[in-house]
């Protein structure tokens, strides 16, 4: 009986770690939210293409019906986007295979007579989709959110009753957490985050932003167009949200705010992000007496309850306003482009800046990893590749044509690209 129990011992510590590579396979093999399964914007794919154009290492182009800088998601073979007509009255639900481009389904999801206003460089489908094992949800700000089934493509459910006036359209991406799609919705009338059952759409919680840190503001000062992210701190799951006045921590679960660090008086647009139990965020404007409006890159202990501005602050870095990515961390160093067209590449220990490039052109697409590699896509569809450290090292410039500024996918050693009327797949070629 012994000898027995110690041969299933040594069979189980041999198929282990082949279930534990199957796995981690697994999770590399999909791209679930705006940024990524991690909402960090890597990748663990260590084959993607350095070089391309638009006749070289192109597995398929797919034309998309509309107009949306909603970036790719996906899971399995399947590829899903949102999509509006130019004029807003009408957005869909898009979705290619994988492995051919073929379109799979297009559903139209919202139709209305009446559209709310967008920044000219904005598009009524910006928001990323998020997507699981059998549905995929799709977010269009105040005309609605909706639920739909992967396999057959019917419409699980709907809420349309969700409403602010975004002023300069909508931005923030939803987000799944266990059995809750988080929203945000930030405009100059109403600013709340809501937590919807991701199976019937029922509100589980609902949470409204501080009147005393928004009450001062002029109403064109208190919209913001942040994803959030969820944190483990001290065994708790912390949901950091960064609006125009303040960047506050919830209870995931509940809604019910943990700290808070109050700066800023308009606009918040680049998501949080986090390594080693620290969390970075880019501010809103700041107006000093005498000078010039500022943003500024936080490193933040979260570590903390109530008012941790003076106190959890670890170090700040004076930035130009209106930050549209968001910057990527790995391995203590953070990779960005401000809203200047400024590289910089930052000791995220310090907030020392190692090294800075000016660039031609604006990036407004948020940078991605994979294989030790940074990859910058600018709005003229052209990608830099920067060498992961604290160098300058450039692997490659590439191009593709057309407007960019939905950020990359990376699955399946390919990076998707959306710009402004196609899917590309770039990948090796076999």
């Amino acid at each position: 009986m012994k000898k027995i129990q110690r041969v299933l011992a040594i069979c189980m510590r041999l198929i282990f770690p082949i279930f534990s590579l199957t796995t981690s396979f697994a999770q590399e093999s999909n791209w679930t939210h705006f940024r990524g399964s991690h909402l960090n914007g890597i990748s663990g794919d260590t084959l993607v293409p350095v070089f391309w154009n638009d006749t070289t290492n192109i597995i398929w182009k797919t034309d998309i019906r509309g107009r949306g800088w909603s970036s790719p998601v996906v899971f399995g073979n399947q590829v899903w986007m949102s999509s509006a007509t130019v004029d807003g009255k009408e957005m869909s639900g898009i979705c290619v295979d994988f492995k051919s481009g073929k379109q799979l389904f297009y559903i139209l999801l919202f139709k209305q007579d009446s559209i709310y206003g967008k920044h000219p460089v904005n598009t009524y489908a910006t928001p990323t989709s998020c997507i699981e094992q059998g549905f995929v949800y799709l977010n269009f700000g105040s005309s609605g959110t909706a639920c739909v089934n992967t396999e057959s493509g019917q419409i699980v459910w709907k809420r349309s009753d969700l409403k602010c006036e975004h002023m300069q359209g909508t931005g923030a991406s939803p987000i799944l957490y266990k059995d809750l799609l988080i929203l945000h919705y930030e405009g100059t009338d109403h600013q709340f985050i809501v937590a919807l059952n991701k199976k019937t759409g029922e509100t589980v919680w609902r949470t409204e932003r501080p009147p005393e840190c928004y009450e001062h503001l002029a109403p064109v000062g208190k919209k913001a167009y942040v994803t959030p992210i969820v944190i483990k701190v001290g065994g708790k799951d912390l949901l950091v949200s960064n609006g125009a006045a303040v960047c506050i921590a919830y209870e995931a679960e509940t809604g019910k705010e943990v700290w808070r660090v109050v700066q800023g008086e308009d606009s918040t647009i680049a998501m949080p992000f986090s390594e080693e139990e620290i969390v970075y965020f880019y501010t809103s404007f700041v107006t000093p007496e005498n000078g010039e409006k500022y943003a500024e890159l936080l490193a933040v202990d979260p570590k903390g309850l109530g008012d941790i501005t003076k106190t959890n602050v670890l170090w700040r870095l004076k930035s130009p306003v209106l930050q549209l990515l968001t910057p990527l961390i790995k391995d203590g160093i953070i990779y960005t482009v401000d809203s200047r067209n400024n590289l910089l590449v930052i000791d995220a220990r310090t907030g020392v800046t190692l090294y800075s490039k000016k660039l031609k052109n604006r990036y407004n697409s948020s940078p991605v990893y994979a294989g030790g590699r940074i990859y910058f896509t600018s709005v003229k569809g052209e990608t830099l590749v920067l060498q992961a450290g604290r160098t300058l090292q450039v692997v490659a410039e590439n191009k593709l044509p057309g407007d960019v500024y939905a950020t990359p996918a990376i699955v399946k050693n390919s990076i998707l690209i959306r710009n402004e009327f196609s899917l590309y797949r770039v990948g090796p070629i076999k």
